[in-house]
């Protein structure tokens, strides 16, 4: 992450080098929350098949779930005095959930996709929180738990929407 112009800097009791590290976390967050959310879109605009209704509304919900959160991410990383992502290509090079481009993806494949990536960006809001509470950030160690939890319900509807029936 860059030095921060002066006229950016944020006032903060936190110690520079330990905001610096919650920034980090919370940027590769923010990419990850922004590759997912145009994932989840994708999946939304293309699914088809015998469930297409109930696919279509969730992966909408979920969709509009996920972008909710990025503004209070982005916040959060000024807050803490650093600065946030400023483009497309500053996420891609941040994002760990990988993208998508198939023509055409099966909706059982989609579900255990997004199911997965859901998975992934509990990872990195339990990374946030490492980072958080080693920096003493407790408003940051403490929103980070609503995140994880929404992304945790979404990784179990999709489970959930994925099933086949007992086995």
């Amino acid at each position: 992450m860059a030095d921060i112009a002066p006229d950016l800097k944020t006032p903060s009791d936190l110690p520079r080098n330990d905001t610096r590290t919650v920034g980090e976390a919370l940027n590769t967050s923010l990419a990850n929350c922004y590759a997912l959310y145009l994932k989840t879109k994708n999946f939304h605009w293309h699914v088809s098949g015998p469930h297409f209704r109930d696919y279509h509304l969730m992966l909408d919900d979920q969709a509009t779930q996920i972008l909710g959160v990025t503004d209070a991410i982005a916040e959060r990383v000024r807050k803490t005095g650093n600065v946030t992502l400023r483009s497309i290509g500053d996420i891609s090079r941040r994002q760990t959930i990988t993208d998508n481009d198939r023509d055409f993806v099966p909706a059982d494949e989609m579900l255990a996709e997004l199911r997965d990536d859901n998975l992934k960006l509990v990872e990195s809001f339990r990374a946030v929180k490492e980072a958080a509470e080693e920096a003493k950030d407790n408003a940051t160690s403490g929103i980070v738990d609503e995140w994880t939890d929404q992304a945790e319900e979404r990784a179990w509807f999709l489970f959930e929407a994925s099933r086949k029936g007992r086995k």
